[in-house]
């Protein structure tokens, strides 16, 4: 379909940015792009699966759900450790993000997407299956910041 090429087009775009990034030297701002365009695009193919069809309508705000817990824990990981790394001076890390890797990640969720894209009967079922594996990556996450910085 359409859709799937245009959102193939889109993750190519995202990969020769970072490899360009890399290539020449990353900046903030694009770092700050890339998690924020990412996270507009896995939201806007459930929700244009909810504006085609109306049926699709749970599947999609279960998924958009989900993708907000993993989004947070994700953002919430990664802020808190830099912070506990600047704070504990042999810690630091060469990285200026640190983000914890979970069940459902970018490439997980790039074969969500194309699934529905391919197979858009299956959506609803598709959806609530992969919402579900997502809370688990956020529960992995919860629990794991709870652990990592329990220290004052």
């Amino acid at each position: 379909s359409l859709a799937l090429v245009f959102f193939i087009i889109n993750r190519i775009m995202d990969g020769l940015d970072g490899a360009i990034a890399r290539a020449n030297k990353p900046t903030y701002r694009g770092g700050f792009l890339d998690i924020v365009f990412d996270f507009i695009i896995y939201s806007a193919i459930p929700f244009a699966f909810a504006v085609y069809d109306r049926g699709n309508s749970f599947g999609a705000c279960f998924v958009i759900f989900s993708f907000v817990g993993t989004g947070t824990s994700f953002l919430a990981y990664g802020i808190m450790h830099a912070q506990l790394s600047e704070k504990k001076k042999g810690l630091l890390t060469q990285k200026s993000f640190y983000y914890l890797g979970g069940l459902i990640e970018g490439t997980e969720t790039l074969i969500f997407i194309i699934i529905i894209l391919c197979f858009p009967s299956l959506f609803s079922i598709v959806a609530l299956s992969f919402g579900c594996l997502c809370w688990i990556s956020t529960i992995f996450r919860i629990h794991a910041g709870w652990r990592d910085f329990s220290l004052k």
